[in-house]
């Protein structure tokens, strides 16, 4: 049986479609239906509301950094098991990067084979609103917008007047009317929706939105558009399970907690794939790092939680002598703030790791923002190898400054600003601490080359530890043999070979794996 779908879009921007999607995974999941949620474009806090809520990982569709079979093929994989797909665009139904709309939400919709719903924010809004319908209709006829869901109505008189402008000029179905109420509402941030693995009580927010939605929203007919009934749509096509991961070979640190926590599923499963057992990192707790090979900084909102990241000292001079000591570290926008010697935002100024050699300043305004263009220098340790681009995305207000002078980058940026608007990725021994996000799709298979890049080091670590040992034990020997105590430890001395000092070589800060 072919997986029902649905598409839901908005007309523009804070429309509300986010909370509104929310509401409709948790409320056909409470249903007993199994919701796979997806989220079209680059986005971690909206991904993360939708997980909670369809208790299930959603996963992100984006034509920047993925092929439209790659597209398909994560629709069919993830959505293979489910009883309805959910999507949720993003900004506006045609809005994209070019003339012709090739990456936007239309086009996501007419490639997985799926109908729209489209939610209108109606705040204002009377017989205005059946030109606006009339024309998405009209724009592009190959597109089924099979409903639209009204949001933040005044009252029930604003309902009946919309809902009456609606039937008589338009063939639309309203799906839902939705009321302007507080109670459902996420708090916004510079980044946009609170995260809710921050919010201590997302739980209950989800229910306040399932609660609503269920209650305003006609379930059945989103179901029946859907094709759970009858499907009247492409459907989109199985494919098969992915592979079960191998046994790991590698330590990965991951920092996972409140100020850290953008990943993308895919990544993490790709670390997994390529050989990495994930050891969980607290930033805010752990005094120290665990025995791992590597590690990996995603981003978040350490500014929020700086005055905890400072805290935090014995963990964050850990990280600096690992890294010192050569620990493969990649980071992320938030990972790369905290590795940085300073943070400061609002006036406020906290001490971070110190691996970088430059401060972290917070602005009012976006520094970097949308999808960028990298090329990788020479100086990259784990490179794509081909001289490629790698396609990503950031969004950040901090700039990195007071840099110390000829400081290495692994990355030229030929879209977007990065960390000084023409240079990304800095390189500081073994770690790579970027503002762009990276995907492990598309060609650019990072997760794989980190891990590659890791054993490397890791292989190199235990063969200088494995010279140490046997030197140490040559040299022990050649002592005993001196003093007539040749009994106590029988290791020849090989010609050519000088005697040091009788004393153990000291060996890196941190012994890893």
């Amino acid at each position: 049986m072919d997986t029902p779908g649905l598409l839901v879009s908005a007309a523009h921007k804070s429309s509300g479609k986010t909370t509104l999607s929310i509401g409709i995974a948790a409320a056909l999941s409470a249903r007993g239906l199994a919701v796979q949620p997806f989220k079209k474009g680059p986005d971690y806090i909206d991904p993360m509301w939708l997980g909670a809520a369809a208790g299930r990982a959603c996963r992100n569709l984006d034509f920047f950094v993925m092929g439209r079979e790659e597209i398909v093929a994560q629709l069919a994989t993830h959505a293979a098991d489910a009883d309805v797909a959910l999507i949720e665009g993003n900004k506006g139904l045609y809005d994209g990067l070019d003339l012709e709309g090739s990456n936007s939400n239309a086009a996501l919709a007419a490639l997985a084979g799926v109908p729209v719903v489209l939610v209108i924010d109606a705040r204002g809004m009377t017989r205005g609103i059946a030109p606006l319908i009339l024309g998405f209709q009209a724009f592009d006829r190959s597109i089924r917008i099979a409903g639209v869901i009204l949001n933040r109505l005044g009252g029930p008189r604003h309902e009946a007047k919309l809902r009456a402008v609606i039937e008589h000029y338009t063939d639309v179905r309203v799906v839902g009317a939705v009321h302007q109420d507080p109670r459902i509402e996420i708090v916004e941030r510079h980044l946009g929706l609170m995260p809710s693995s921050e919010s201590a009580e997302s739980a209950a927010r989800i229910a306040a939105i399932r609660d609503a939605v269920a209650g305003q929203v006609d379930l059945d007919t989103l179901l029946a558009i859907a094709g759970w009934r009858a499907g009247a749509r492409a459907p989109i096509p199985r494919a098969k399970p992915a592979a079960t991961p191998p046994a790991p070979t590698l330590r990965v640190g991951v920092a996972l907690d409140r100020a850290f926590g953008f990943y993308y599923p895919d990544d993490l499963e790709s670390l997994a794939q390529a050989g990495a057992e994930i050891v969980p990192v607290n930033t805010l707790a752990d005094a120290k790092l665990p025995e791992i090979d590597a590690l990996v900084i995603g981003g978040g909102f350490p500014e929020v939680l700086m005055a905890e990241l400072e805290a935090n000292a014995s963990l964050r001079a850990d990280i600096r002598r690992a890294a010192e000591a050569g620990l493969p570290i990649y980071a992320e926008c938030g990972g790369l703030m905290y590795l940085g010697r300073s943070l400061t935002w609002r006036g406020e100024t906290r001490r971070m790791a110190g691996v970088i050699p430059g401060d972290v300043v917070m602005h009012d305004k976006p520094v970097g923002r949308g999808y960028v263009r990298l090329r990788e220098t020479a100086r990259h340790p784990w490179p794509l190898g081909d001289g490629g681009e790698v396609r990503a995305h950031e969004f950040h207000y901090s700039s990195l400054e007071n840099v110390v002078p000829h400081v290495e980058f692994a990355y030229d940026v030929t879209r977007g600003h990065g960390a000084d608007g023409a240079h990304d990725g800095v390189v500081i021994g073994n770690v790579v601490a970027s503002y762009a996000h990276l995907r492990s799709v598309g060609g650019n298979a990072w997760t794989r080359r980190f891990v590659a890049f890791a054993h490397k080091v890791k292989a190199e670590r235990l063969a200088r530890d494995a010279a140490r040992r046997a030197a140490k034990r040559e040299r022990t020997g050649e002592g005993a043999v001196a003093q007539g105590r040749s009994e106590a430890l029988v290791i020849p001395a090989q010609a050519g070979i000088q005697p040091e000092p009788a004393q153990e070589l000291a060996g890196s800060p941190l012994s890893r794996g």
